[in-house]
């Protein structure tokens, strides 16, 4: 007899809602809200609210090893953003997010609708977020 199986899917564990900013707008503007709201990546979207890249910290290192970080508040994010990142869906399990964010090596995959919209992020802090709840749940007497 087998036991049914719980997919847990993304929208289940994602950060919501998107941190998002504008592909001309200054690094230093991402770097700021990056840093207001304790993340480590913003999403990058066009005129039409549809991502087109996402900043990380490890982008912001990039441009500090260029020796060009005095130039912030006024370089384009889009001249440092990682363009066309991969996405994943709402639906899509965390094991297969789990799957592409080890097999690309990136710790943020941002989660978007049908219209390459972002709805969310997933990152590699809400996974351990994930199993540490999973943990602790598993760890717990059971009573009866």
């Amino acid at each position: 007899m087998s036991r049914p199986r719980i997919e847990m899917r993304v929208e289940h564990v994602m950060s919501t809602p998107p941190l998002t900013v504008g592909k001309d707008e200054p690094v230093q503007k991402a770097a700021r809200v990056m840093f207001d709201n304790r993340v480590g990546s913003v999403l990058v979207v066009d005129s039409d609210g549809k991502l087109v890249g996402i900043v990380t910290e490890r982008d912001l290192v990039y441009l500090i090893a260029r020796g060009i970080e005095f130039l912030a508040s006024r370089y384009p994010v889009w001249e440092i953003m990682s363009e066309d990142p991969v996405t994943v869906g709402p639906d899509t399990s965390i094991q297969e997010a789990m799957e592409k964010m080890k097999e690309l090596r990136i710790r943020h995959l941002p989660v978007v609708d049908d219209e390459g919209r972002p709805l969310g992020v997933i990152s590699m802090r809400d996974i351990i977020e994930l199993m540490l709840a999973f943990t602790d749940f598993i760890r717990k007497p059971r009573e009866g």
